[in-house]
């Protein structure tokens, strides 16, 4: 079978690359083309050999509905780029992983050219923007979900769906960052031998820009605090991102905040809280085991306009897993350098809180499934195809 595959986010093409080996496992006679990152790249070239790397993810990611519209011209050159890609390589089937913005645009255009259309990890309509819910059941032939709360969501709305679990947990088990001990970690890492607050600010240029003040704020809280004055702040540099975003807030505070890229789950893995920008990192923290508090920012204009169409009661998918709050989640006003000061110091000086969010970790990682997802999901995605072929 032939595949062309969509993924526009870091997260995307974590699970892309998951995604991949299964296809490759499944059907032993794939190619595949896509638009990802190095880790889809990586099993690409172990299994195929040509220039399936169409584009890479990182020179498209853009934040927010202002940035959609000021980049409104790069999109549609891009949009069209990929239309025309899709026509030349002539897929069976054209997979979408989440990336909602372009992919609904894809989706249409597949599905009027008569291409099979998949989309993995379904696009968050059950949490803003429902009136998408039509072009889902318009154009998409299969949507692939990957939390247990959706199953419900998507059968009251009459959108067909095949459920295998959530392939973050296997992501994450199977992650060297999860495994490699403190003392390799420190050394690779170049870091002291200190306990450090882990801070992830977000991939995104936008989200790096308006986290960034606020966790520098607050790394200077807690070290001037006698209690944490030896602790380091370790920023996880995204990989979409270089030095050069996170340089403005490292002046004068060199003793205390580190950036360190490439190594984001040893980062939350051995620190004793996070800080976490809302999104696919705060639950990877949740299976990590690493307590957290989750921060966000937006424009002004954005936020005014995502309180308009957002209709979740949380922003954070372990909260939404649960149907309740497992961990504190500080949004726009209340995301500051003196909440942060007071959740992360509860944390880390109240046993019970910080003993009752590690059990509520575990409900979350129980209720996605076991092991095997993505291999489910390509063995599902090759069965549709075979049987409409056959």
């Amino acid at each position: 079978m032939r595949y062309y595959i969509i993924a526009g986010e870091a997260s995307g093409d974590l699970h892309g690359s998951n995604l991949m080996k299964g296809l490759y496992k499944t059907d032993p006679r794939a190619t595949i083309r896509f638009w990802g990152g190095p880790l889809m790249n990586a099993v690409y070239e172990a299994s195929e050999e040509g220039d399936g790397f169409v584009k890479d993810y990182k020179d498209g990611a853009v934040m927010g509905i202002t940035q959609i519209v000021l980049h409104a011209c790069k999109y549609l050159r891009r949009l069209k780029e990929c239309e025309k890609d899709i026509e030349r390589f002539n897929p069976d089937a054209v997979i979408l992983i989440d990336y909602p913005g372009f992919n609904f645009r894809v989706a249409e255009y597949a599905h009027r050219k008569g291409y099979k259309v998949f989309w993995y990890i379904a696009p968050k309509v059950w949490a803003s923007r429902e009136n998408r819910v039509r072009k889902l059941r318009e154009h998409v032939d299969m949507l692939f979900i990957v939390f247990p709360f959706e199953k419900e969501y998507f059968d009251r709305k009459g959108i067909r769906y095949i459920y295998e679990g959530n392939p973050l947990t296997d992501a994450i088990d199977g992650s060297p960052g999860v495994s490699i001990s403190r003392e390799d970690f420190l050394r690779e890492a170049g870091l002291e031998d200190r306990k450090f607050i882990a801070l992830l600010a977000g991939s995104r240029k936008g989200e790096v820009s308006l986290m960034m003040p606020v966790l520098a704020e607050f790394a200077d809280r807690m070290h001037a605090i006698p209690l944490y004055s030896d602790w380091q702040f370790v920023l996880a540099g995204a990989p979409s991102r270089s030095m050069a975003d996170y340089e403005p807030w490292l002046k004068g505070r060199e003793g205390w905040l580190k950036v360190v890229f490439g190594q984001t789950h040893a980062i939350v893995r051995h620190a004793q809280a996070a800080v976490v920008n809302s999104g696919t990192a705060s639950l990877e923290t949740c299976l990590i085991g690493t307590p957290q508090v989750v921060g966000y920012a937006m424009t002004p204009l954005n936020f005014t306009l995502a309180k308009l169409i957002m209709h979740s009661g949380y922003i954070s998918l372990g909260n939404l897993i649960l149907s309740r709050r497992a961990f504190k989640e500080l949004v726009q006003n209340y995301f500051n350098a003196d909440n942060l000061t007071v959740e992360v110091r509860r944390i880390m000086e109240d046993d019970a809180y910080r003993e009752t969010m590690l059990s509520d970790y575990g409900q979350i990682r129980k209720s996605l499934g076991g092991s095997g997802a993505s291999s489910k999901v390509a063995g599902a995605m090759y069965a549709l195809l075979d049987k409409r072929l056959s």
